[in-house]
């Protein structure tokens, strides 16, 4: 299959790349009620490509939130049947003048693709339409297909889970695969078996009734803003970088000395690390090196902080208000509904006399680890030593894709994550971008997976 498949895409490089190019103009930003429009129109281009790649039943399901394209192709109930997952919703582009080109009008440069979702996820999920595609028109496939792609995942698959628990019997399958991960390098490739949790709040700290003059009241009346940083600076020890929420670690699990071992043997360089980030040190939880710490270890940290006047000038207020957003990174055994509790109980202790504290959870999800030793993994694995040349190493990832568990606990089903992006694609970022290189290496691998899943499962 090697050589068709390689010169099915080498016909059709082109078509590919511009048909993803045009997905990527639609600014499906979920977040953002603006884009609602755009976000509705992204999932009616999926469906088209869909319909067009050989996809039967193509329809666009509506949720209570935005629509889940759904699709299938059904060759013989008796074949095993894989369930691809994806998004099509993206990040907000924002900040927009960090972009060296505008984040929703894509260029091509250096062999890579530049464009807000390129990588994260509309990339990627491209990769499994033309893969399915090639099989369909090459008579290569083996296993029967269906299709999830959502547009939710970065407001945090609000409406996922209603879906899937009303759709056991249509999304039954054996294997989920998904696209949204990373791998090592491109000279060395590796599949996810691990993904952190989540837990992200917001919390809001409130004073005085309304705003004012910081030179009347300041020093008197409590400034919600100061009291907000000085809570957030309570959450992680000065000296070890614990976080100090009572009971966070209480359920952290430990790793085992082989899953140290296998830590140690990826490859990894610091100091290249740390230019690439423009940092001049790494600064994280005291004896864990860098790739334990974003992957292994549980995290705390504030993705944005609003209070007072953040305009052009000056203006001397004392803000009746300040919030933050926050998320923390959970790994095997924790949960994110007792880690939402832990962290409101404590951070309303933390307030000082004069501010009252609200805390709002708005979505989480559990960590997951995934079996090497399975068949799934194995016919993973034996398509990138096809593509690659050689074996993928099993990593754990620092990011979360909570549905990962609702799949396993609803659909009693396992997720392989053969992702093909990079750790510097810059992904939720300006300048987000995707390699053609890898683009083009993910449609060539996918149908091997098809491939050596079904011949697994038929050897038993």
């Amino acid at each position: 299959m090697s050589q068709n498949v390689k010169d099915y895409i080498k016909a059709n490089k082109g078509r590919f790349l511009d048909e993803l190019l045009d997905l990527l103009r639609i600014p499906s930003v979920s977040a953002d009620p603006q884009f609602k429009e755009d976000v509705f129109n992204a999932a009616k281009y999926v469906k088209e490509r869909l319909v067009e790649a050989g996809a039967e039943k193509v329809e666009i399901c509506p949720t209570a939130g935005y629509p889940i394209v759904y699709g299938e192709k059904i060759l013989d109930p008796a074949l095993p049947t894989v369930l691809v997952y994806g998004h099509y919703d993206v990040q907000p582009a924002d900040p927009y003048e960090l972009w060296k080109s505008p984040p929703f009008e894509p260029v091509i440069k250096n062999d890579k693709i530049y464009a807000r979702g390129s990588c994260d996820d509309k990339g990627q999920v491209y990769m499994h339409i033309k893969a399915f595609e090639y099989m369909v028109r090459n008579g290569a496939m083996t296993c029967n297909v269906k299709f999830m792609i959502e547009g939710e995942e970065e407001v945090g698959s609000v409406s996922l889970a209603a879906f899937v628990k009303n759709n056991h019997k249509r999304l039954k399958s054996d294997v989920v695969l998904i696209s949204d991960t990373s791998m090592i390098a491109n000279d060395v490739p590796s599949i996810t078996v691990g993904l952190r949790g989540l837990t992200y709040v917001e919390v809001e700290v409130n004073g005085p009734s309304h705003d004012l003059h910081s030179g009347t009241y300041g020093g008197a009346v409590p400034n919600p803003l100061n009291a907000l940083c000085e809570m957030i600076a309570k959450l992680i020890d000065e000296k070890t970088r614990r976080i100090t929420i009572p009971g966070f670690y209480d359920d952290v699990e430990t790793i085992s000395d082989e899953e140290k071992q296998a830590i140690k043997n990826i490859p990894f360089d610091l100091e290249k690390y740390k230019k690439e980030l423009n940092i001049k040190a790494i600064r994280g939880e005291e004896g864990y090196n860098v790739i334990e710490l974003t992957s292994v270890r549980p995290t705390l940290d504030v993705n944005g902080i609003k209070g007072g006047y953040i305009g052009e000038g000056a203006k001397t207020v004392l803000p009746s208000k300040a919030s933050a957003k926050i998320s923390m990174r959970l790994v095997p055994n924790q949960k994110t509904d007792k880690i939402a509790t832990l962290f409101a109980d404590y951070f309303k202790s933390l307030a000082p006399e004069g501010v009252t504290v609200n805390v709002m959870f708005h979505h989480g999800g559990d960590p997951v680890v995934v079996p090497i030793d399975c068949v799934e993994y194995r016919a993973a694995s034996k398509a990138y030593e096809e593509t690659f040349g050689k074996k993928p190493l099993p990593q754990r990832a620092g990011g979360s894709i909570p549905i990962v568990k609702l799949f396993e606990e609803e659909l009693k089903i396992k997720s392989i994550m053969m992702g093909f992006g990079l750790d510097t694609d810059l992904i939720h970022s300006p300048n987000e971008n995707f390699g053609i290189f890898n683009f083009l290496k993910g449609i060539e691998t996918i149908p091997y997976f098809y491939k050596y899943y079904a011949e697994m499962r038929k050897q038993g």
